[in-house]
């Protein structure tokens, strides 16, 4: 693609305002699902358990994504 090829000849801050450019240009667009729906449902769990005083701390959070990703 001839396009890639000259966006990847580009200095990081223009390729990020490309990027920041064209998810502005998706955004504007009803056709494209941004987020699935079940990230609706996920976020409404986390907020009931924060409420809930069930939340985690950073630090902790970090730790388990960590235990989950180790080999």
């Amino acid at each position: 693609m001839q396009n890639l090829d000259a966006l990847t000849q580009l200095p990081l801050a223009e390729r990020l305002a490309a990027m920041e450019s064209l998810w502005d240009s998706l955004c504007q667009d009803d056709t494209v699902e941004l987020s699935p729906p079940w990230h609706a449902a996920v976020l409404e769990e986390r907020l009931r358990e924060l409420e809930d005083g069930q939340h985690r701390d950073w630090q902790s959070a970090k730790n388990a994504l960590r235990k989950l990703t180790e080999r």
